[in-house]
């Protein structure tokens, strides 16, 4: 029965634990858990899981370690899993800009490693992530990490080398959903509509706008040309849009993301 231990019992770890749990991947006597902050921990031994006081203890007793801490705390995490090198044990990490590489130099060259990029719409099951491997992974064992992840939400296999990039596309993206929304909101409150109104307006609208995306067979180019009459005023928004230059916003600014990738890794 394979135990699986997560260093980290933040949101992410959180909602990938009651993730695989809800889809009956893991029993909770099955998953082990550590962070820095032991208080952490109680919500998941009341639930049967074994907290446990440290990285080194997970390297030790688990099948399959999820990194699931800050990139910048890696120095301090990785020489606690030199076990790995003698376990087999494969190694998840849902860090930002870590690399393979970089955590196979610390573990060793025949370290089983997937990196892994989710974001926090897991904590709903409607999670989107990316995943890449290197050998000696096996495409039985990133399957199964694929499986993993797709209990919460959709997942897509990328390679290495565009992992970096992707975290601007559904990583840290979330977050440009959230601004637009709030921006929109703001926007009616100027405009004298109350604000608890708008809210309820434009979150509908949004999960609208999703379904339609998903559910039905237009691209988004069809759907804007299904809403914009010619002279009419979705078209004056989209044409103020334009002018403004917002899909160049837009692009520097998942640039930026990517930029900040690329310096993470050049911390490793």
């Amino acid at each position: 029965m394979r135990k699986i231990g997560f260093i980290g019992a933040g949101n992410m770890a959180t909602a990938i634990v009651h993730g695989i749990v809800k889809a009956g991947l893991y029993a909770p006597a099955q998953i082990y858990i550590t962070d820095v902050a032991q208080e952490k921990l109680a919500p998941f031994i009341a639930q049967g899981m074994h907290g446990v006081p440290d990285a080194a203890r997970i390297a030790e007793e688990c099948d399959w370690i999820v990194l699931a801490v800050k990139p910048q705390n890696f120095p301090a995490v990785l020489p606690a899993l030199a076990p790995v090198g003698r376990t087999g044990a494969l190694v998840i990490s849902i860090a930002a800009g870590i690399s393979i590489a970089a955590i196979k130099q610390s573990l060793g060259e025949q370290t089983k490693v997937v990196r892994v990029m989710p974001n926090t719409p897991l904590l709903l099951g409607c999670g989107a992530t990316a995943l890449s491997c290197l050998p000696p992974v096996s495409a039985q064992e990133l399957a199964e990490v694929e499986q993993m992840f797709a209990s919460m939400g959709k997942t897509a296999v990328l390679s290495e080398a565009d992992m970096n990039k992707i975290i601007s596309v559904n990583g840290s993206s979330p977050a440009y959903f959230y601004l637009f929304a709030k921006l929109i909101i703001d926007g009616a409150v100027a405009q004298g509509i109350d604000a608890q109104t708008a809210q309820t307006l434009v979150l509908q609208t949004m999960l609208g706008s999703a379904q339609m995306l998903c559910k039905g067979d237009k691209t988004p180019e069809e759907l804007i040309r299904a809403v914009s009459s010619p002279g009419g005023t979705t078209l004056a928004a989209l044409s103020s849009f334009e002018k403004d230059h917002l899909d160049e916003v837009v692009l520097r600014a998942m640039q930026a993301c990517t930029k900040r990738a690329e310096e993470l890794a050049g911390q490793e």
